[in-house]
């Protein structure tokens, strides 16, 4: 091999050491920063939290704090209504339609059946209706 090869190899390879060191050395530099910043983070965090006081928790929505609530406007209150109110309205639709089916009440009511499955059979311990096949009679007590 001539001179001028093993010079060009050798200040090539002096090259790229000195990149792989440059690179080690800015990556240290880099970790070392972020390691002082969470720490700083941490220590601001505290006093952001001291300055707050408990009002929230991490993680609430802003305004979730401690602070009075206004009260509520008037109108329906929440919460279920006073009871039986679906019952009442599929027993008067068994009285109006005698041999109506479970469907039927449900569509016309517009809720889903499967909650009509549990009401209808509380009217009939209640003694107010009565099944005669697929539909539902008035009882008549």
């Amino acid at each position: 091999m001539c001179i001028v090869c093993l010079w060009t190899n050798t200040f090539r390879t002096q090259e790229v050491d000195a990149l792989a060191d440059f690179v080690d050395s800015t990556v240290k530099d880099i970790d070392s920063r972020l390691e002082q910043l969470k720490q700083e983070v941490v220590k601001l965090e505290a006093a952001r939290s001291a300055l707050v006081g408990a009002r929230r928790r991490p993680g609430r929505p802003v305004g979730s704090g401690s602070r009075p609530r206004p009260a509520r406007r008037a109108g329906r209150p929440r919460g279920r209504r006073g009871g039986n109110t679906r019952a009442n309205q599929a027993l008067e639709l068994v009285r109006s339609q005698p041999g109506i089916t479970i469907p039927q009440i449900a569509e016309q009511l517009k809720i889903e059946p499967n909650y009509l499955y549990r009401v209808m059979p509380k009217l009939v311990s209640d003694g107010r209706v009565k099944r005669n096949g697929q539909g539902w009679h008035p009882s008549e007590a």
